[in-house]
């Protein structure tokens, strides 16, 4: 049996049953006191339809889920959305906004959204192929892209090409797998912008777990990702810890995660006032009551190497990657009208209709640079778009539907502006990233006295999206001041440069979302990090897998925290006491 064969098989088979088990059965909870809560009994008692999107949640959880877009700043809920163009020569200018599927009319009131099917039977193939291109109903070939693949992957940053290679480096050359990249040159790229930052400061064990793994996949890529005849870049890892402080108020709070970071292997040290005064004498610390120091596998590295070293590596295991840009999923073509025959103009919004609530997710339909839009049949879909997942996962079918299907993926870009200040008198070598308690936080780079420095905006403070515009009123009024209150030396700083991107934001609990849709089995998230992603990625990419290739079973670390249920079960794994940077 092939792989398609049997992944088709699983995907059509009933929902996962740990999902609604009774903890009584031993599928709600650990029962060996692990700390994961029991399902609730709302949802444990709901009757499941299976492979029904009309699974009936409470109508005030529903009613909820679908207020999460209306409370958000209208600047961040904004529905226009620069994306891929891809020539002027584009054949189709489709629209495309954010959490709106592109199935509209023009102002004729005709379909402008139409894909380009491989025509079934040789001779109407025939037929086609002899009349004019323009007038020509499919294009049978593609040189740069197939019809079927095994796995296609949604977005071609570190999440994507980390699955990409986990999955390809489990069965070389055995899966057919598409990465989907939007923008091949990364300049936008989240992965690329990020301050690309790693430390296991965090309170959640998934969280230090992940970044543990990827300290070690950092310190073996150069052997792990080599390739023969091809000079890898250097990560250029520069390993000056990550400094949080806290007041008396957080203190105690820092002390617990400190706990449970040094049971699982992490080496942090918590230092009192005194300690970081003579270790730091460049830092204020008249309100500070604690620190907490990373001792081993924390600071920074460069992004742009590693994402280049997965993306040889993957290319040398036979990954495909295509330019184009996914504009809507379809489900189960084996179902709808004229299955075997002509797709016309106006038909698309009928078949979506049809297919979205019993079918699964089976084409993704993909914008390519030369303006056709070419669908993409597979076994398995995995959404790593980033800031854009949330969008994804709504042209799949997910938050626009009945029962578990009105639940979004909560994801969407949030914009974040990084500083880069000169400071000749600043601190020296040593200086670690340091947080300051009010989230502002600053890291040496180089050695020329420059420093990159940032702060994550309150909820209402939130910038637009709708371009990466750096606001530098933002440095003068939110982070400068403290900067020169915790480091006397920054009040001669000058602003060098800046720049600013997008986090991939979950704006339910921070946390990232990670394995398959409840309903959707065959669509796989790896996203929502909100900002801790880069050094994760490893970790997430390795998850997704196992997922896909042993049965929906974790073999290493058991994320099944961050899984798309902790949503429909009103589960937040939070973060306490941690800033994202």
């Amino acid at each position: 049996m092939s792989f398609s064969v049997w992944r088709n098989a699983r995907a059509t088979a009933a929902l996962p049953s740990r999902f609604f088990c009774d903890s009584k059965d031993g599928g709600g909870s650990d029962g060996d006191n692990s700390g994961k809560a029991d399902l609730p009994a709302k949802v444990r008692d709901l009757r499941v339809q299976r492979r029904s999107a009309d699974l009936i949640l409470p109508k005030t959880d529903v009613d909820r889920f679908r207020g999460w877009r209306e409370d958000l700043p209208t600047n961040v809920n904004a529905l226009e959305y620069k994306l891929f163009h891809p020539t002027d020569k584009s054949k189709q200018v489709l629209n495309k906004r954010l959490f709106q599927k592109p199935l509209e009319v023009n102002e004729l009131g005709e379909d402008v959204y139409e894909t380009i099917r491989p025509i079934e039977g040789g001779f109407n193939r025939a037929l086609d192929q002899m009349r004019p291109k323009s007038m020509q109903k499919t294009k049978f070939v593609k040189n740069d892209v197939d019809a079927f693949y095994d796995v296609v992957i949604v977005g071609g940053g570190i999440m994507g090409l980390s699955a990409a290679y986990f999955l390809a480096q489990r069965v070389y050359h055995g899966l057919n797998i598409l990465v989907v990249e939007k923008d091949p040159t990364y300049r936008t790229c989240s992965t690329t912008l990020s301050v690309a930052g790693i430390r296991q400061q965090f309170s959640l064990e998934e969280n230090i777990e992940m970044s543990l793994f990827g300290a070690d996949f950092l310190r073996k890529a150069k052997r792990t990702l080599h390739v023969h005849d091809v000079e890898m870049p250097n990560l250029n890892f520069q390993p000056h810890g990550y400094l949080f402080l806290a007041t008396e108020k957080g203190a105690e709070q820092m002390e617990r995660n400190h706990q449970v970071q040094t049971a699982l292997g992490a080496r942090v040290d918590l230092l009192s006032p005194a300690m970081l005064k003579r270790r730091f004498p460049w830092l204020n610390v008249d309100d500070i009551a604690l620190g907490s120091l990373g001792m081993e596998n924390e600071g920074h590295f460069d992004p742009w190497a590693l994402l280049s070293m997965l993306k040889v590596k993957c290319q040398d295991l036979g990954v495909t990657f295509v330019h184009g840009d996914v504009y809507n999923f379809a489900h189960n073509i084996e179902m709808g009208l004229k299955k075997d025959e002509f797709y016309e103009k106006g038909q698309e919004i009928q078949l979506e209709t049809e297919r979205i609530k019993e079918g699964k997710v089976q084409e993704a339909h993909i914008y390519l640079h030369d303006g056709d839009v070419w669908p993409v049949t597979s076994c398995e879909f995995v959404i790593a778009g980033g800031p854009q997942s949330g969008h994804l996962a709504y042209l799949a079918g997910i938050g626009s539907g009945k029962g578990v299907l009105s639940v979004p993926l909560p994801v969407e870009p949030r914009k974040r502006y990084v500083y880069c200040v000169h400071a000749p008198k600043g601190p020296g070598l040593d200086c670690p990233l340091v947080v300051d308690p009010s989230g502002v936080y600053f890291r040496r780079e180089g050695y020329g006295g420059h420093y990159l420095c940032g702060r994550s905006p309150e909820f209402k403070e939130e910038p637009g999206i709708t371009d990466l515009e750096v606001d530098y009123d933002w440095f003068t009024e939110k982070v400068w001041p403290i900067m020169a209150n915790r480091v006397p030396a920054f009040n001669e700083l000058k602003v060098h440069s800046a720049w600013a991107g997008y986090y991939d934001y979950n704006y339910w609990d921070e946390n990232a979302i990670i394995g398959p849709h409840i309903h959707h089995a065959n669509v796989h998230f790896i996203t929502g990090f909100s900002g801790h992603g880069l050094q994760q990625a490893p970790a997430a990419g390795r998850a997704i897998s196992e997922l896909i290739l042993d049965g929906d079973d974790y073999q290493t670390l058991d994320l099944q925290r961050f899984s798309f249920e902790r949503i429909l079960m009103d589960q937040k794994a939070e973060e306490m006491g941690s800033f994202i940077v």
